[in-house]
């Protein structure tokens, strides 16, 4: 017997028809035109990810697993917003460069 999340389902798309559409056929009327605001906000993408070493808190790790897959890329964007915040003006948020607190 094959485990239930091994079995894929069958598609009920007819995928036949899609591939023979125009661009032309395609009703596109319920969707909004997007205008400079939406392209202001947009995000540019910043290219493949890198993969790294780091070292987090234990904690800190707990706390962004607790949420699930994906907690890496919740991460990312964390680090992110950051960076930004840092990008755009005055530096007052008091983190600054980390300081060690290990014995010394």
């Amino acid at each position: 017997m094959q485990n239930r999340r091994n079995m894929k389902r069958q598609s009920r798309t007819d995928w036949a028809r899609i591939d023979a559409m125009r661009d032309e056929d395609i009703d596109t009327s319920d969707i909004p035109e997007l205008g400079p605001e939406f392209f202001k906000n947009a995000i540019l993408w910043p290219g493949p990810k890198e993969q790294i070493t780091l070292r987090i808190d234990p904690d800190v790790l707990k706390f962004f697993r607790k949420s699930g897959r994906g907690y890496q890329s919740t991460m990312n964007a964390v680090l992110r917003k950051y960076m930004e915040a840092q990008q755009s003006g005055p530096r007052t948020s008091g983190l600054g460069r980390a300081k060690s607190v290990r014995n010394r």
